[in-house]
């Protein structure tokens, strides 16, 4: 017979997880939905980085996903029994990183005074899918505040994320030479 394998313990089969902690708490938990949202998005990362391997955006989106697991271990410590180690924690160079590398495609991409669909080529697109699940995961985050105190970096870190992605997809369709979508407006 085979040796058990590490990868499964069976404590969640009845629908509870442990967090950080020691504390068990039921799988719908407002937290493991924040931090599964941030999970799902750095999944969805991953994918987008599959497109772009090679190039100066892939290295920077692997920062990123190294980041949101940061984040994500933030979320998943129970503060009142656990601390968060410092490693653990996103920073304000974090945030002013991320602010350079939006300040910098920007830079590149034609100016805009329209409203964009999300489309174009296949990497812009699934980068537009990254933005609306980074946009929700904000939002699951968000929910826990009358509960939990998350620090303002990670709160920054997140809301600067989703303007980086949609900037990035702007980016990611010029450099491609696709067209952007424009939005047109329903004339009646």
């Amino acid at each position: 017979m085979a040796k058990k394998s590490g990868l499964y313990t069976r404590t969640g089969d009845a629908g509870t997880t442990s967090l950080v902690g020691g504390t068990r708490v039921p799988k719908t938990d407002a937290r493991l939905e924040a931090y599964g949202t941030v999970d799902e998005l750095n999944s969805s990362l991953g994918m987008l980085a599959s497109f772009l391997s090679g190039s100066d955006d892939y290295e920077f989106l692997l920062g990123i996903q190294n980041n949101l697991f940061v984040l994500s271990a933030y979320l998943a410590t129970d503060q009142s029994k656990a601390q968060v180690a410092d490693h653990m924690r996103i920073t304000d160079g974090m945030v002013a990183e991320l602010e350079g590398e939006i300040d910098r495609i920007d830079a590149l991409v034609p100016a805009k005074h329209y409203f964009v669909l999300p489309g174009g080529c296949r990497p812009a697109a699934w980068c537009q899918v990254c933005r609306t699940v980074c946009r929700r995961a904000e939002r699951r985050i968000l929910a826990l505040l009358p509960e939990l105190e998350i620090d303002a970096a990670l709160l920054r870190y997140i809301n600067r994320l989703s303007d980086y992605l949609y900037v990035l997809a702007r980016k990611i369709n010029s450099d491609q030479g696709t067209d952007e979508i424009l939005w047109k407006a329903n004339k009646k």
